[in-house]
């Protein structure tokens, strides 16, 4: 039987059509993301302590793309796929969020 995961990273895939007036993730680069993430959670087998799964929309369109981790509930945006490595080592494995892509407070209210 597999471990519960640690942390669970959640990341937006949320495709809206071209010149849609919210935005979409998928226009960010979130799929791109997803990959870098997914390999990366192999590269480490890490697959007892992290799971990562593709979401819908998380919200903040417009700041995308979204990853979402719990159990902290913290919301990154603007993520690219160069910050996957900072998210993994700080974040995943070493507890610590990465401030400079924190969310914003509004963003949740």
């Amino acid at each position: 039987m597999p471990n519960k995961p640690i942390r669970h990273v959640f990341i937006c895939s949320q495709a809206r059509p071209p010149g849609h007036p919210r935005g979409s993730c998928a226009q960010k680069g979130c799929n791109e993301l997803l990959q870098v993430f997914w390999k990366e959670l192999q590269q480490r087998n890490a697959y007892d302590t992290i799971a990562i799964t593709y979401a819908g929309c998380l919200g903040p369109c417009d700041l995308g793309a979204n990853v979402l981790v719990y159990p902290e509930g913290i919301l990154y945006n603007k993520v690219s796929k160069e910050d996957v490595f900072e998210i993994f080592d700080r974040h995943l494995v070493g507890g610590e969020p990465v401030e400079r892509l924190l969310a914003a407070n509004a963003v949740w209210s």
